[in-house]
């Protein structure tokens, strides 16, 4: 065993001095700057068999190199699968991150009693008995999902060589530990380390690894910045804790799109994927009402038709009120002054508050026209009708500026039943003989006066 060092790291950014200082060199925070203890031994954790026959890489010409396409490991879970590319790459490191309790362990439990694939679930926060209870509020017990409630890497391994799984799942890495370092688990060593293994034995058994991963009240994932290098794809799960809707994207993913989004909803027995989250982020009501706008938007490759809520008062304390959730502030403020400036509404001494419905956060731009309909709509009381759509960006002289894959949104507000579709009159559409009315327009003026004469 070599002699005990000590060293110092970022625990924001995780890198290394050999002595402490105020301020680190590297991401600019102060007092971030901890020792902890190294004592490495020369063994490795995770040692694959050497074989008589190994050779050492040489390199190869890019044309030389077999492009065949990698085999992927279905997950059972349609929404997963869509983020992952196509399911889970054998080999590959996955880490999820989201905040507490929203979640994450109950989806990796939900997918591993489902896959037809020998699981290993490994947890070092909750007992096996926990793990049983909630599998059995989930889905049924499932004969190839093995529970193991270990935080030592070294007893993990042992484990994985007995029972040769296909896919394994660590929940979470911040509580793993090695013995070859002498610091605390969820230290910046531990987790850079540990990970490393995992990376080893992934790499040389070539099994599947998912990782979950705590975060920190920024919202970003605990532990050293390296620990997202190091992995293949980093996915979060986000959603508001009030709403039962949640939202899977792909922030890293080195077999796939990041574009990708899947949608699940949470409820009682689990989450349940959610195909076609349009009919959900819509209400659903007898009467019409003002105030309420329909958008075409896009998340990733997935077209959504969601529903903007206005509410337009008379400020009674003077100084107007602009209040948003899930819609850029700023930019409300940018198509209140286009109305005041180029259309010639009088808003400015009017409360303006702005709704985006099912808790989610949009930045399309393609929404601006559904937000101006919604708030004229509000403004005049006058209800917009149901067979209407929009999908339009608006500029700071008040026309309609074109916005990206419009065929795919007509498509889309096509096969959800809407009559006509407010679009930019700039927008090259390529669709032929539509069932749903396409209305050209070039600026507020004209969406003003179509839908309130």
């Amino acid at each position: 065993m070599s002699k005990v060092k000590t060293s110092f790291f970022c625990q924001n950014c995780g890198t290394q001095y050999s002595k402490w200082q105020g301020q680190c060199n590297a991401c600019k925070e102060w007092n971030t700057i901890a020792e902890e203890i190294i004592q490495k031994q020369e063994k490795v954790a995770w040692k694959s068999e050497p074989t008589s026959t190994s050779k050492a890489p040489r390199p190869l010409k890019i044309t030389e190199i077999d492009s065949a396409q990698e085999v992927r490991m279905d997950t059972t879970d349609s929404e997963l699968n869509r983020v992952l590319g196509g399911g889970l790459v054998p080999g590959s490191l996955t880490l999820l991150g989201g905040e507490p309790g929203i979640g994450k362990s109950t989806l990796l439990l939900q997918i591993s009693l489902k896959l037809p694939y020998k699981t290993l679930y490994v947890s070092g926060e909750e007992s096996q008995k926990q793990i049983k209870m909630r599998a059995e509020r989930i889905t049924p017990n499932s004969d190839n999902c093995y529970i193991l409630t270990e935080t030592k890497t070294q007893n993990i391994f042992k484990q994985i060589e007995t029972m040769k799984p296909e896919v394994v799942i660590i929940d979470s890495i911040q509580t793993l530990h090695t013995d070859y370092i002498e610091s605390t688990a969820g230290s910046i060593s531990q987790i850079r380390e540990t990970t490393a293994e995992l990376i080893k034995f992934a790499k040389e058994s070539n099994t599947p690894v998912i990782l979950i991963g705590h975060i920190t009240k920024d919202g970003n994932i605990a532990g050293p910045k390296i620990l997202e290098h190091m992995v293949d794809t980093v996915l979060q799960f986000e959603g508001d804790r009030n709403h039962v809707y949640r939202i899977l994207r792909s922030l890293k993913n080195r077999f796939g799109s990041t574009a990708e989004l899947g949608i699940y909803e949470m409820l009682g027995s689990g989450l349940r994927e959610v195909n076609n989250p349009s009919e959900i982020l819509i209400s659903h009501k007898d009467e019409e009402l003002s105030g309420t706008a329909i958008a075409s938007t896009l998340e990733g490759m997935r077209p959504l038709m969601i529903e903007i809520q206005s509410l337009v008062s008379t400020a009674v304390y003077g100084t107007p009120q602009r209040s948003t959730t899930g819609y850029n502030a700023k930019r409300l403020n940018m198509i209140l002054a286009v109305l005041e400036k180029r259309a010639g509404f009088r808003l400015g001494a009017k409360d303006v508050f702005l709704n985006v419905t099912g808790g989610i956060s949009v930045d399309d731009p393609a929404i601006d026209l559904a937000v101006v309909a919604a708030i004229l709509s509000s403004n005049e009381d006058i209800p917009v009708g149901k067979g209407f759509c929009f999908a339009g960006e608006v500029g700071l002289s008040g026309e309609i500026r074109p916005v990206n894959r419009v065929d795919q949104r007509i498509q889309e507000a096509e096969k959800l039943g809407f009559d006509t579709i407010f679009v930019s009159k700039y927008n090259k559409i390529a669709l032929k003989n539509t069932g749903i009315k396409i209305e050209l327009v070039a600026k507020i003026e004209d969406v003003a006066s179509i839908l309130f004469g």
